[in-house]
C-alpha cells in the first residue's frame, strides 16, 4: 500500500505518471480471482468503517450533512454494495457456455467476463463518498486500476477519500486525482479504457465527446426533471410524506429528486397543504437552526434556488409554502410553488434543490403529454392504487427507472440497474450490472471437431449451390 496522495490540482507530468502506472499493473489486475478482489473490497469497508467519524465531520464542514444521514446514504450504501458484490462475484465471474446451433456443430462456445483496463471514475458533490465508492467497487470487482476525480466542490470529503484509497489501494491500483476543471479536462484527454461519470446531461455531453476521441466505452448517469403523478387512490398523507422526505433528504440535492408533481384538480390544494404539513412534520421549529436540515452546497447554487423562485412568482405562481432563505449561508427554505406559468424557468431546467412545484390535471393524459415532451427523466413516480392507471403509465412514459408508491428508495437496491436513457444517461450501474459497465464480454469460439464448413468454401460448384440451398431451408 502507498501512502502517497497526489497533491491538490497536480500537474500534467504527475496526472500522465499516475495514469501510466495504472494502465501497466492493469494487465496484472484483470487476472487477480475473486478471492483478491473480494480481499480488496474488505479492506475498502474496513478503513471507510475506521473513518467513519471523520467521514461524518468532512461532509458537516463541506455542507452541514447531518451524520445520521452520512450513515443512511454514505456508509450503508457502500457497505450494502460490497456485500452483494462479496456474495454474487464468482458467479459473474464464471465463463458462460453458449449454444452454437445446428450451424457450428462440432465447436463450443462460451462468453469470457474481462476487465475492461483503466477506468475514470468521476463524481460529483452530492454524495461526495457513496458516489465514488460504490462504481469503484464495480470497477475493482471486474479488475479494472481505476482513476478517481471526486467534486472539488466537497473538498474535505475529497481529500477524506484520497486518504482512504492511499491506505488501502497501491497508487498503481487505485489513484485520486483532486482539482477542477483543468484537471478534470487533462484526465478525459487521457486513453482510458471506460469513462463512469455522474454528474450533470451538460458535462455529460463533454464527457463523451471526449470519450469518442480515444474511443473508450462510457456509462453516464446524469440527471433530469424526475416526475410525480398522484392519482385519487393515493392515500394522502402517507403519499405526501414520502414525497417530502424525498424531496428535502439532501437537501433536494439528488438526481433523482421529485422534481415536479401532477396531482388531480380537485385535490391540488389539499394535496399541497398535506406536503405543507409533512415537511413541517419532519423539519420543526426554525428551519435554520434545525442540525437534520442541509445546507446547499455553494452559494452561488442557492442563489440559482432562489432566482427560480423569483422567477415563477413574477409569472404568477403561489409560494403554497416557504421561509426565510439566505444564499450567503446556502440556505434555501422548503418551498412548495402552485399555479405556475408554463414558461417558468423552474419548469425547463432541473430544479436539484428544495423547492417543489405542483401541477393540476384533469386528466391524466395531460400529465403524460408535458412528461413526454420534456427529454427522459432519470425516474418516474407514480403514487396509486389502481394497477390500471400504474400500468398506463409505465407504458406510456419512458424513464430511466420507475418506483410505484415511494420515491427515491429504488436507487440504493443493488439487485436493480440504475442508469437513465438519452439526456438522463447512458449505461447502469449498482450490483451486477455495475460489474458489467466495467466488464467486457468476450466471445470465445472454439472448433472442437471438423465440421462440414469446407464443404461450403469455393469454388462453388452445383451441388455446393444446392447444398447452401438446403442448408438454408433447413436450419
Amino acid at each position: 500500500m502507498s501512502e502517497a496522495i497526489l497533491p491538490l490540482s497536480p500537474s500534467v507530468d504527475l496526472m500522465n505518471d499516475a495514469f501510466d502506472a495504472l494502465r501497466h499493473r492493469s494487465k496484472e489486475q484483470r487476472l487477480l480471482g475473486a478471492n483478491e478482489r473480494i480481499k480488496r473490497l474488505d479492506a475498502l469497508y474496513a478503513e471507510v468503517w475506521r473513518r467513519r467519524d471523520d467521514l461524518k465531520t468532512a461532509m458537516w464542514e463541506d455542507f452541514r450533512k447531518p451524520g445520521e444521514e452520512v450513515d443512511l446514504t454514505e456508509i450503508f450504501v457502500v457497505k450494502s454494495e460490497v456485500k452483494a458484490v462479496k456474495k454474487a462475484l464468482r458467479k459473474w465471474m464464471k465463463p458462460r457456455r453458449v449454444s452454437g446451433g445446428l450451424a457450428h456443430v462440432g465447436s463450443a462456445s462460451w462468453i469470457r467476463y474481462e476487465a475492461k483496463g483503466v477506468a475514470l471514475i468521476i463524481a460529483p458533490w452530492n454524495y461526495p463518498m457513496q458516489l465514488v465508492f460504490r462504481p469503484l467497487i464495480a470497477a475493482i470487482a471486474a479488475g479494472c486500476t481505476a482513476m478517481l476525480k471526486p467534486s472539488e466542490l466537497t473538498g474535505k470529503t475529497a481529500m477524506l477519500v484520497a486518504e482512504i484509497v492511499a491506505a488501502v489501494f497501491p497508487a498503481n491500483e487505485v489513484s485520486v486525482v483532486q482539482g477542477g476543471v483543468a484537471a478534470a479536462s487533462h484526465l478525459l484527454s487521457l486513453p482510458f479504457n471506460h469513462i463512469y461519470f455522474t454528474g450533470s446531461p451538460e458535462v455529460g455531453k463533454i464527457v463523451m465527446r471526449a470519450a469518442a476521441e480515444h474511443p473508450c466505452s462510457v456509462t453516464l448517469e446524469l440527471g433530469g426533471k424526475s416526475p410525480v403523478i398522484v392519482d385519487e387512490s393515493a392515500p394522502l398523507k402517507a403519499t405526501a410524506k414520502k414525497i417530502a422526505w424525498a424531496k428535502l433528504s439532501n437537501a433536494g440535492q439528488i438526481c433523482v429528486a421529485p422534481d415536479y408533481i401532477f396531482v388531480p384538480r380537485a385535490m391540488e390544494t389539499e394535496f399541497a397543504e398535506a406536503v405543507k404539513n409533512a415537511m413541517t412534520e419532519l423539519y420543526p421549529g426554525i428551519v435554520a437552526e434545525n442540525p437534520d436540515y442541509q445546507r446547499i452546497v455553494k452559494d452561488v447554487h442557492a442563489e440559482r434556488l432562489l432566482a427560480l423562485i423569483d422567477d415563477a412568482v413574477s409569472k404568477g405562481a403561489t409560494v403554497a409554502h416557504g421561509g426565510p432563505s439566505d444564499a450567503e449561508a446556502c440556505l434555501v427554505h422548503p418551498t412548495i410553488l402552485s399555479d405556475l406559468s408554463p414558461d417558468s424557468k423552474i419548469m425547463e431546467e432541473e430544479v436539484f434543490g428544495p423547492v417543489l412545484p405542483i401541477i393540476p390535471y384533469d386528466d391524466v393524459d395531460e400529465a403524460v403529454k408535458a412528461i413526454n415532451s420534456r427529454p427522459i427523466p432519470l425516474a418516474l413516480y407514480i403514487y396509486s392504487k389502481r394497477s390500471h392507471f400504474v400500468s398506463h403509465l409505465l407504458n406510456s412514459i419512458q424513464s430511466g427507472g420507475a418506483s410505484i408508491n415511494n420515491s427515491v428508495i429504488h436507487v440504493s437496491s443493488n439487485h436493480l440497474p440504475f442508469g437513465g436513457q438519452g439526456n438522463s444517461g447512458i449505461g447502469s450501474g449498482h450490483g451486477e450490472y455495475g460489474f458489467r459497465e466495467f466488464t467486457h464480454m468476450r466471445g470465445v469460439y472454439e472448433q472442437r471437431v471438423d465440421g462440414a464448413a469446407s464443404f461450403l468454401m469455393p469454388p462453388y460448384t452445383a451441388w455446393k449451390t444446392k447444398l447452401i440451398d438446403r442448408l438454408l431451408r433447413w436450419l
